[in-house]
């Protein structure tokens, strides 16, 4: 399963007054896992950068001024999106203007279906409580010191943590159970358990901690559940 997890910036609030996508972050999930595939690119929005706007991201007229317009980028962004679901937080806001530059270019819109909002997942699951990305941050102990300004492909990747988190985290099984659809590698059986080791781990314990072990098992009798199970120090 492809899941892409997505962030834009923006010169403002609405695009049809004429604010517009300055910048595109997505991460891409297979089965819940990052690949290390990305998209992230810096779009010349074609007007100036309210201050508003620049005080959140940090992204001047100079910085944009040599950048692409959307309409250059528009189809490696919807090749890289392709059907996939996006997971996006608040995804109405990213739709939006996403749609709104999509149409413009006489291009199709994406459907707002295929988007998941983190945003609503996090209200219905934690009722009451604040469901910015930075709160979610907090709740699930994720790393965000980076995020000093607003940056779509960082917020996207601190997203996607808070997505697994969200849906229940990851399962201790590191993805050994599922098949790779990708790469030339061999593929890990779904009935894969670790075998013995072949050489026993040294002792840990010192000589004096395997004497005052042994006392205390004397101490406890013939029957001692150390003496059935025939437990042996070393």
């Amino acid at each position: 399963m492809r899941e892409i997890v997505l962030d834009t910036e923006t010169t403002g609030f609405e695009p049809d007054q004429g604010d517009r996508i300055v910048e595109i972050g997505a991460v891409e999930l297979e089965n819940h896992m990052p690949t290390g595939r990305t998209y992230h690119q810096y779009i010349n929005p074609e007007r100036a950068m309210p201050e508003e706007a620049f005080q959140v991201h940090g992204l001047g007229d100079d910085f944009l001024r040599d950048k692409p317009v959307f309409a250059k980028i528009a189809h490696d962004f919807l090749e890289f999106v392709g059907t996939s679901t996006m997971v996006i937080h608040n995804a109405s806001f990213d739709m939006k203007f996403i749609n709104a530059e999509l149409s413009w270019l006489k291009l199709p819109k994406l459907p707002m279906d295929q988007a998941v909002d983190t945003l609503m997942i996090a209200r219905k699951k934690f009722p009451g409580s604040p469901a910015s990305l930075d709160a979610l941050c907090r709740r699930f102990n994720i790393d965000n010191t980076a995020r000093t300004l607003h940056g779509a492909l960082l917020d996207s990747e601190i997203l996607a943590e808070v997505y697994l988190e969200l849906i229940g985290g990851r399962q201790p099984d590191f993805g050994l159970s599922t098949q790779s659809t990708q790469g030339s590698g061999p593929a890990q059986s779904p009935t894969w358990r670790a075998g013995p080791r072949p050489k026993k781990l040294p002792p840990r314990m010192t000589e004096a901690e395997e004497k005052a072990h042994a006392a205390f098992v004397d101490g406890m009798g013939d029957s001692a559940m150390w003496r059935r199970l025939g437990y042996t120090i070393g």
